[in-house]
């Protein structure tokens, strides 16, 4: 495999060896779950599909939306992105919950330093 996916977090960064991943969370307010669907091109880590399970503060699904099995499903209209940066603060409901190959991992439960979700070839490392 020529790429994957450079998750740095904690101090320590591993690779994902995949192509795709999801990124899902519980909003702190309304505490309900928002999902991401991401994909690694050559021009970045692209948003393929999001989904939420209801609305509210601040998190109105887009007019686009379509409500399938309990979630508002969309394709975010975002250019790729060359890594995506996540707040850790600690003080929310929990981390984020990263899933790619059929594992599950949490990450940024606790306070710590902001971690940042790449692109990353073992060529290069």
């Amino acid at each position: 495999m020529s790429a994957g996916i450079c998750v740095a977090a904690a101090g320590k960064t591993i690779m994902l060896a995949a192509m795709s991943f999801t990124l899902s969370w519980t909003h702190s307010v309304e505490k309900i779950t928002w999902s991401e669907h991401w994909a690694l091109t050559d021009a970045g880590l692209v948003v393929t599909q999001a989904s939420v399970e209801g609305s509210g503060a601040g998190m109105d699904p887009p007019p686009d939306a379509r409500f399938v099995d309990g979630r508002y499903v969309y394709t975010p209209d975002l250019p790729p992105q060359k890594e995506l940066i996540l707040a850790a603060s600690g003080a929310t409901v929990g981390g984020w919950t990263l899933c790619s190959g059929g594992t599950c991992r949490v990450i940024g439960a606790r306070a710590e330093a902001p971690i940042h979700i790449r692109r990353c070839d073992p060529k290069t490392k």
